[in-house]
């Protein structure tokens, strides 16, 4: 059973995730403010922190950093109310897995967190979705055993596709997670790179994996040919 802290002031969000977690079969400690969540990720050790980033004393931010700054790479989810691109980009380079803003729908809290918790190959550094497997450390791609020749932001483009296989992408964090947020959303730059990842995963008759949900972003999952 995996254990999840979470990190929220707010004590009617704090109480109602709390609830959701748990009945979804997840161990849950909470914590009101970001100096009680280092002690309890110390002490308990959770898979997976889910951190509000305004929290009194010490902000989420700040934990991140805090954790990060120790080596450790336990999953963690911001939480946020604010809406400006700079706001979450300041928590993925404060070494945030993912980022959530607020009001956000249960459902999708919940598949990003069971994206977070899928298990990797820790040993091997493997990612795998179906017939797909991407060797993380050598950087190399096979499709049922097939090789397939990536370039560097094609092969990073997958990686954090599958690394979140089953949650649907926007097109800002694609952009923030593969080029550093330094191009515009508007840009087609992510368009064309996912046609150059379906040409070659799609080779030979494979099944579509990378699919566009309209009017949100990309979402890697198995699918229909």
């Amino acid at each position: 059973m995996a254990t999840i802290l979470i990190a929220e002031d707010d004590r009617r969000v704090r109480d109602s995730l709390d609830r959701a977690l748990q009945l979804e079969g997840y161990e849950v400690v909470t914590a009101n403010d970001g100096a009680r969540a280092l002690e309890l990720h110390r002490d308990r050790r959770p898979d997976l922190l889910l951190l509000d980033v305004s929290m009194p004393n010490v902000d989420g931010l700040t934990v991140c950093r805090t954790v990060r700054s120790t080596g450790d790479d336990t999953p963690i989810l911001m939480l946020t109310a604010r809406h400006e691109i700079d706001d979450r980009v300041a928590g993925l380079d404060a070494g945030a897995d993912d980022y959530l803003v607020k009001p956000f729908a249960l459902e999708e809290l919940l598949a990003r967190v069971r994206a977070r918790l899928r298990t990797v190959d820790v040993d091997d550094g493997s990612l795998t979705l179906g017939d797909v497997v991407m060797d993380l450390e050598g950087r190399r791609v096979d499709r049922g055993g097939r090789h397939l020749d990536l370039s560097r932001t094609e092969f990073d483009l997958l990686e954090v596709l599958l690394l979140n296989a089953g949650v649907v992408l926007g097109r800002d964090v694609l952009y923030e997670r593969v080029w550093g947020g330094e191009l515009d959303v508007d840009s087609k730059t992510l368009d064309v790179y996912v046609g150059y990842l379906r040409k070659k995963l799609e080779a030979g008759g494979g099944s579509r994996l990378i699919h566009t949900v309209r009017g949100m972003g990309y979402v890697a999952r198995e699918g229909e040919r």
